[in-house]
């Protein structure tokens, strides 16, 4: 691997502007801001986001969150359908650690002004693909993000010691003889600006970015899981990228997810000549989970030599349709598809990342200083593939014990920072690099190479071409959002790309054709990324 600048962007402390704060947090959606809620009053409390508040992965959440909260549930049975779902990756103590703070996170929000659906009175519940019982809570129909978000962000405005900069990219992590101590920021209108941080906690959510075919907004391009492995934090279980098996799917527009919750309600997949053909492929038919549904899909279209296969809720009350997807009804209105009656073209696009910086079960990094949650994490939670739903869940639990271990460690902390003696090379690089041009040859790589299904052959041809990406890009001294981008796409893909190598079996998400069966004998494991070189 082509070893990378310590830092991104060339600055020296005597020239640029300092900032000191109790906790810094990088990331404003559901796990950074229930992380900044959770911090007692007596602490400053920075909170920084690379775009407007409310574009966050977080925001865009369809389904819901999954709780046990009906008499017929029992957190045994969301405990066992994680860890199924989890192909023999999830870690059990992290499992039902989670599962079991689901209903007290959830009378939260509702505290907080969260208005979940309700039927006759109570908590609507919903079930998705791999779920045993009706057990996730959701809003709005299916913007259930949109409506969580309100009301947190509306509780963080109202606490007057958190302080939040949105539009404020977090360039890389600080370090300071083994420990992270702060961040480097970029601001509008201040430009380069140094952050010194008792505690730090990353919550910048994934790298969904990475890929062509994406249900993540533009600002899940790998920032955060880049920075901390470039100061030194452990990453691990990068080879498992989560595809949603549903994106609606119209040539020459953006990708738009239909929520596993569709299936949920009894939609059909159907190919293009009109065959349901999940009941042949498991026996839980369309709600099998979700990687097993995305093969099924790529076999199908593959099969067909057609772009894309069908959901069809066209046998289901038209009315209950309306009323549970108002959002993806309008979405696909402006196509001229009626969801009622039409089929809806979808295929698999990338959805969550489950591998990222490792933490144990407080949110803790293996970089001292250094906190995290949410989708930038490898937590344990959701092994070599996350249930539906589960996702929100895992950013309120971990934003918790990441706020509240990040305060009690600040606490015992003197109030006196010693700034380092940072130093970084000089400028470099050449002025005619062309970003746009590699950054969207590499997302085109990463669908043909690294998506629902791989082989040796194409992960090697992978690992060459963004090896060569890697050498100029790397060399570059960037003054932008989009260069930071790309050499921290490259930075994360060549560290999914050498993980799925490295794995040589099928398991969850990652499908090896050359490695068609899974291998608990050699591989119920996790893959640790090596640590990269300092120049």
């Amino acid at each position: 691997m082509t070893p990378p600048r310590r830092y991104l962007v060339a600055f020296g402390p005597k020239q640029t502007p300092h900032l000191f704060t109790d906790v810094l947090i990088i990331g404003g959606g559901i796990a950074g801001l229930r992380a900044a809620l959770e911090i007692p009053p007596k602490f400053n409390v920075l909170v920084v986001t690379k775009d407007a508040l409310q574009q966050s992965n977080s925001n865009y959440a369809q389904g819901g969150i999954a709780g046990v909260l009906s008499p017929e549930d029992r957190f045994e049975n969301h405990i066992e359908d994680t860890i199924t779902a989890g192909a023999g990756l999830c870690d059990p103590h992290i499992v039902e650690m989670v599962v079991r703070e689901a209903p007290h996170q959830i009378s939260d929000l509702i505290q907080w002004g969260t208005n979940f659906d309700q039927e006759d009175g109570h908590l609507a519940l919903t079930r998705e693909g791999g779920h045993s019982h009706r057990r996730i809570v959701h809003a709005l129909g299916d913007a259930t993000g949109h409506e969580v978000m309100r009301a947190i962000i509306d509780r963080t405005r109202q606490t007057a010691h958190l302080t939040v900069w949105d539009q404020t990219f977090t360039v890389d992590l600080l370090t300071h003889e083994g420990k992270c101590v702060g961040a480097v920021l970029d601001r509008p209108g201040q430009g380069i600006l140094l952050v010194w941080a008792k505690q730090t906690i990353l919550a910048s959510g994934g790298v969904g970015m990475v890929y062509r075919e994406t249900t993540n907004p533009p600002v899940a391009t790998g920032d955060g899981m880049a920075a901390a492995y470039r100061a030194g934090a452990e990453l691990r279980d990068m080879e498992f990228m989560q595809f949603h098996p549903t994106v609606l799917y119209v040539a020459g527009s953006s990708r738009f997810l239909i929520s596993e919750a569709v299936r949920g309600e009894g939609a059909y997949l159907r190919d293009k000549n009109g065959v349901r053909f999940m009941p042949e492929e498991d026996p839980r038919a369309e709600l099998a989970p979700r990687d097993i549904v995305a093969r099924a899909i790529v076999r199908r279209m593959e099969r067909t030599q057609h772009p894309n296969v069908y959901l069809d809720l066209s046998h289901i009350d038209p009315a209950r349709v309306r009323q549970r997807f108002p959002g993806i009804e309008k979405v696909c209105l402006g196509f001229g598809i009626d969801i009622t009656r039409d089929l809806i073209p979808v295929r698999p696009g990338a959805h969550y990342m489950m591998g990222g910086v490792t933490v144990d079960e407080s949110g803790r990094t293996s970089l001292p200083g250094l906190w995290a949650a949410g989708e930038v994490t490898s937590s344990g939670l959701h092994g070599a593939n996350r249930l539906a739903s589960n996702s929100l869940l895992e950013g309120l639990v971990f934003g918790t014990s990441c706020g509240r271990g990040a305060a009690e460690r600040a606490a015992v902390m003197p109030d006196t920072y010693v700034v380092p003696p940072v130093s970084s090379p000089a400028e470099g690089g050449m002025a005619d690099f062309d970003v746009a041009d590699v950054t969207n040859s590499l997302r085109s790589l990463m669908v043909r190479q690294m998506g629902v299904v791989r082989d040796k052959t194409g992960l090697r041809e992978a690992e060459r071409q963004v090896s060569f990406w890697r050498r100029y890009a790397l060399a570059q001294r960037f003054h932008n959002r989009a260069g930071w981008e790309l050499q921290n796409l490259l930075t994360v893909a060549y560290a999914m790309i050498g993980s799925a190598l490295l794995r040589e079996e099928s398991r969850g998400v990652h499908c090896r054709s050359d490695f068609p069966e899974r291998d608990d004998s050699r591989w119920q494991r996790h893959i640790n990324c090596p640590p990269l070189r300092k120049e």
